[in-house]
Order: structure tokens, then C-alpha cells, then sequence
């Protein structure tokens, strides 16, 4: 049965506003939760020390100099190293089309001030155990294969594979559950989906090309009914 190897790393928060008083304030009930806190009093600051630091979750006020949240979060999502960090915007700002720009910049949260230092916390406290989750969730470990969900790398025996994207999907599928075997239709409908000429024999050159990296025995084929990925 392939498992899931959790990562534990330390609790890092950036937080980001132009307002000294909220940095202290918000500062201080994040590291009586014995969270790690920068802080940065602009986007541009933000941006600098994120790349350095790498924090898990980063709390952004909307209207700041030199780059707003709204910016500031759009780059941050362009970053590679940070594209997975969770962004809470954290603004006195309530209109909806604000909101609206926060989570279609890539926001995961966006909270209006005041907002209770209890209530805050909460909000991050499950913002990181989802995180958590599904970081853990991104990494599979199959015996002497490490497949990483997140940055689209396979290891196996020591040696490192970038594969095109749907052998990789088609190989995260399969080992997922190496005890159960996966019907053709099944992995047509989730590795390629709506998407048009797509048959039978696409399934087979996949799986092909995968047995030629991995070799003949990694993948089974039980006739009559799909795939099953062997430990």
C-alpha cells in the first residue's frame, strides 16, 4: 500500500501591513502561539523576505506603498518556491469587488479588520492544517519511488524523472492505491477527461513509455480490466 510521508517543518508567518501598530499587535498573538513572524511594511519588502524565509502563510493588508496586497499576492503566486505558501488578506477593506481582486489574485482567505486576535488565530490554525494535509497528501512513497504531487518530480532508485504530464498523472493514479487495479475507462475519464481523440490505445502508449522508465514489471496489465501499479 503506497504511503503518505508528512513533512514537519516550523511554522513560519510573514506578515505584511504599513500600519506599525498592526505589526506589532498582530506580532505579538502570532508568537504567543509560538508561530515564527517576520513582518514588512510593503509589498516589495514582502516579496524580498518571502523568497529568503519561505513562510507557510502570509497575511497581507490590502492598501500599502510601492505595491498593494492585491500585487503583492499576484507575484507571489509567480514565484515557483512560493506558489504552495497559503496568502490571508488581512484589510480594512470590505467591498466585494476588493475581495473578489484578493482571491482572484490567488488569496486563499481574506479576513476584514478588526478582527478578534482569537478569531484570527482560528482562521490560520485551520488554513495551516488544511495546507498540512494536503502537503502530506502531495507526496507518495511507493517502496524505492518518491512521487512529489506538487513539483512534478518522480524518484525512483536514487534517479530523478520529470515526465510529461499526463504520464505523471497516469503514474500518481496507479500508485496511489497499489492494491487496487484501475479500470481503463476510470483512468480515461480522470487523466484525460472531456478532452477529444482520446481512446483506448492512448491509455496503452502511456503506460508503455512509463514501463520503459520504470520497467516491465512496475506496472501490471490484468487483461480484461485496466492497470494495477506493483510495489
Amino acid at each position: 500500500m503506497a504511503k503518505y510521508k508528512e513533512k514537519v517543518k516550523p511554522v513560519k508567518i510573514l506578515l505584511v501591513d504599513d500600519e506599525p501598530d498592526i505589526l506589532e499587535f498582530v506580532s505579538y498573538n502570532l508568537k504567543k502561539e509560538n508561530f515564527i513572524v517576520f513582518t514588512a511594511s510593503n509589498g516589495v519588502e514582502a516579496i524580498k523576505i518571502a523568497k529568503i524565509e519561505k513562510p507557510n502563510l502570509i497575511i497581507l493588508d490590502v492598501m500599502m506603498p510601492e505595491m498593494d496586497g492585491i500585487e503583492t499576492c499576484a507575484e507571489i503566486r509567480n514565484i515557483e518556491s512560493l506558489k504552495q505558501t497559503i496568502v490571508v488578506f488581512l484589510s480594512a477593506r470590505s467591498e466585494e469587488f476588493s475581495q473578489l481582486a484578493g482571491y482572484e489574485a490567488g488569496g486563499n482567505d481574506y479576513i476584514t479588520k478588526p478582527v478578534k486576535p482569537k478569531i484570527l488565530i482560528s482562521k490560520i490554525k485551520a488554513l495551516l492544517k488544511l495546507g498540512n494535509k494536503e502537503e502530506a497528501e502531495s507526496i507518495i512513497h511507493v517502496k524505492n519511488m518518491v512521487i512529489d504531487r506538487h513539483s512534478y518530480k518522480v524518484t525512483y532508485k536514487k534517479e530523478e524523472f520529470n515526465l510529461p504530464k499526463k504520464e505523471f498523472e497516469l503514474l500518481s493514479m496507479l500508485a496511489s492505491d497499489t492494491e487496487k487495479v484501475f479500470k481503463r475507462e476510470e483512468i480515461l475519464e480522470k487523466i484525460w477527461g472531456n478532452e477529444v481523440i482520446v481512446g483506448g490505445r492512448t491509455i496503452d502508449v502511456h503506460i508503455r513509455k512509463l514501463r520503459e522508465k520504470f520497467g516491465d514489471k512496475k506496472i501490471l496489465t490484468i487483461k480484461g480490466v485496466g492497470y494495477k501499479f506493483n510495489e
